[in-house]
């Protein structure tokens, strides 16, 4: 049996990272970032990359959106919206997962 190192950051709702350590935590590179902040994804706190800031839900978004891009080869807009219904469904069940 072969096992896989795994490592993460924990997130919680006071976490905020730069544009830079977004791209790092979830192993993408910085154009997808962009292309999350323009699909209405991820929401970044400042006015251009060079001073975003990405709070709690934004990390665990751009870390699941990657996931599903990488692993499925979902587009982006198909992750956006898996990603959407995921959240909707654990609002319904009262989970914690993502707010």
């Amino acid at each position: 049996m072969s096992r896989e190192a795994t490592s993460g950051i924990l997130i919680d709702e006071d976490l905020s990272v730069s544009f830079a350590e977004l791209c790092r935590y979830c192993a993408i590179d910085a154009g997808l970032v962009i292309d999350m902040v323009n699909e209405g994804m991820i929401e970044p706190a400042g006015d251009a990359p060079e001073s975003w800031e990405f709070h709690g839900l934004a990390v665990r978004r751009a870390q699941v959106a990657a996931r599903l891009i990488r692993d499925l080869e979902i587009n982006l807009a198909g992750a956006a919206l898996a990603i959407d219904l995921l959240e909707e469904l654990e609002d319904m069940r009262g989970g914690w997962l993502y707010r």
